[in-house]
């Protein structure tokens, strides 16, 4: 189901005066992410985390987040609108092979609120799944180390509008399914729909 007539002009007006912001200038690539409960805004570090927001825009252009999801909603305990939300493509959708691992360390880029980061199992794992922090996260950087967590995940842009549309989705229901037991409690039932995804 699409989004009713009033607020997908909403959404497509909003994305018009985006597009013809000034600020536009910095020459950053932005990507717009169209969801079933509004639209978010994301200013990649191309020049800073190269291959990450290189391997995004691949799946933006060839459309392989539209009809996609926010899947689940990682809150943190005790502390309301902080936590995280994730994302990925349309179901059984072709990805391509797994990217290097850029640190934080390396990029100097920071898990603070508003940063969007790839999802992974280890380091040089990650393909097309991102999540969206709704606020700061210092842990998820990368510490000196040689193990699998110590080398973080990897920043690759920032949130320059809809803020908003991050902490309504990280506070929907989260009661859904998962056979993994660490996602417990933070699957969304219903998930959000990613509408459409591109380049502004």
């Amino acid at each position: 189901m699409s989004l009713p007539a009033i607020a997908r002009r909403a959404v497509l007006g909003a994305l018009a005066a985006f597009a013809a912001s000034p600020t536009l200038a910095a020459g950053k690539p932005r990507v717009a992410i169209v969801t079933d409960k509004g639209m978010i805004v994301v200013e990649l570090e191309d020049k800073k985390a190269p291959i990450t927001a290189t391997n995004f825009l691949y799946y933006v252009d060839k459309h392989r987040f539209d009809a996609g999801q926010f899947f689940r909603a990682n809150r943190a305990k005790g502390a309301p609108g902080a936590g995280s939300i994730q994302g990925q493509p349309k179901l059984y959708s072709r990805r391509a092979p797994p990217i290097a691992h850029e640190s934080t360390l390396k990029t100097g880029l920071k898990h603070k609120a508003g940063a969007i980061s790839m999802g992974r199992d280890a380091p040089g794992s990650a393909t097309a799944d991102f999540f969206i922090c709704a606020s700061a996260q210092p842990y998820l950087d990368a510490k000196p180390g040689k193990s699998d967590a110590a080398q973080g995940y990897a920043v690759f842009g920032y949130v320059v509008q809809g803020m908003d549309v991050v902490k309504k989705i990280l506070a929907g229901r989260t009661d859904g399914v998962t056979n993994v037991p660490s996602m417990k409690g933070q699957i969304l039932n219903p998930p959000v729909k990613i509408l459409s995804m591109k380049r502004v």
